[in-house]
């Protein structure tokens, strides 16, 4: 994996580097022309292409929330707002291929590590649109009135933007999570890059038996109520029964390991954690688990019981690499706090199924341009491109 910076797009563009310094095309304008570029080829009308990059640009410019009258009103055109609405509400076009693209597209610039899925909590006063109820937002604890969305982040140390969501309809978070995460990686083949649920599973048995028997590693964040039968040698005094997985990581004090983290505000750049993985099985039932399953744990102080717990099929990775897939969900959780709103997650007012679809399609990519030029991220070296 090569490493390249934003002005390389000016290359992959036919730009020669000497005539796309004296232009004064921003960085950000670069970005949005690949990205659309990559998007709308699939799009098979012209004006269908032309009217997803308006709505892209609009999510970007538009100050507030990013309804369609407002999309319409910053691009100096109020009469687009019945077109752009016809355009995400009423046209045919399709979705799935071009949140393929994005995922492709945030592939080669981003690299990302995992599909990293999350809930996004959508508040509504009214009760008309899709999905809309009483709710239980998983981060912050609390209930609400609104839908509940759960997105699958393409997610790297450096960046993370959205590139499928689900809303929640008839079913359970779990089987919502799990749901669009495997759905994408049945249709876009995911490289078979791990899938990091963090939403607390209540039926973690049932989340990794869906993985497994799909054949995609997958980190699950679990409480510490979660039972497991206990596997692990050293720990031969527990193999009877299953039992809740924080008492499983308080007996497993002697299998704690320190392990380095990347860490800027450490001294050296390096934080050492404890951590400790237990090899575990599900209870009640003949273990069928292709890869067996490790409960890990973390600890911020090792006088207290584990702070995260999470299971996994991916029993033979270290430690250290299953604690660096879990650092990803901190970096979707900065990602979306700083730049959901501002590209317009929750902002569609329709109340249809397929406008909803539409413009968090669009609002996805929107992300991905906040994320990626915000700041002094264009100047940084982490945009990526498969080497030959």
């Amino acid at each position: 994996m090569s490493v390249r910076n934003v002005r390389d797009l000016r290359v992959r563009r036919g730009i020669p580097e000497q005539r796309a310094a004296a232009e004064s095309r921003s960085e950000r304008e670069l970005v949005i022309q690949d990205l659309s570029a990559a998007l709308f080829a699939s799009l098979p009308r012209r004006d269908q292409r032309r009217k997803g990059e308006q709505y892209l640009r609009g999510l970007l410019a538009a100050q507030g929330r990013r309804s369609i009258r407002n999309v319409a009103a910053c691009l100096g055109d109020p009469t687009l707002e019945q077109s752009l609405h016809h355009f995400i509400c009423n046209s045919t076009w399709d979705w799935m291929p071009v949140r393929e693209a994005l995922a492709d597209w945030l592939g080669r610039v981003i690299g990302p590590q995992a599909w990293v899925v999350r809930q996004m909590s959508i508040p509504k006063s009214g009760r008309h649109s899709v999905g809309v109820g009483r709710g239980f937002d998983l981060h912050r604890d609390r209930t609400f009135h609104g839908q509940q969305a759960f997105g699958v982040w393409s997610a790297s140390e450096q960046a993370s933007s959205p590139v499928t969501w689900r809303l929640l309809l008839g079913e359970t978070q779990d089987e919502c999570a799990g749901t669009a995460a495997l759905d994408f990686a049945r249709l876009f083949d995911a490289d078979r890059r791990p899938v990091v649920l963090d939403t607390p599973a209540r039926d973690p048995e049932a989340v990794i038996r869906r993985f497994d028997e799909a054949g995609v590693p997958v980190l699950v964040r679990i409480g510490g109520d979660a039972r497991f039968t206990v596997r692990e040698p050293a720990l031969h005094g527990l193999d009877r029964g299953a039992l809740p997985a924080r008492r499983i990581l308080d007996a497993a004090k002697g299998l704690r390991r320190p392990t380095g983290q990347a860490d800027p505000t450490a001294p050296s750049g390096v934080r050492h954690v404890p951590a400790a993985k237990v090899r575990v099985g599900l209870p009640g039932r003949v273990q069928h688990i292709e890869r067996g399953l490790v409960l890990l744990g973390e600890w911020d102080d090792p006088r207290r019981p584990a702070a995260q717990l999470w299971v996994t099929n991916m029993a033979k990775a270290p430690a250290s690499v299953l604690l660096r897939l879990t650092r990803l969900t901190d970096r979707v959780a900065q990602d979306l706090s700083g730049f959901g709103d501002r590209a317009g997650l929750r902002d569609f007012e329709g109340r249809s199924l397929r406008g909803w679809h539409c413009h968090i399609t669009l609002a996805s990519a929107a992300h991905a341009v906040e994320v990626l030029t915000a700041g002094s991220r264009g100047a940084e070296r982490y945009f990526h491109e498969a080497s030959a």
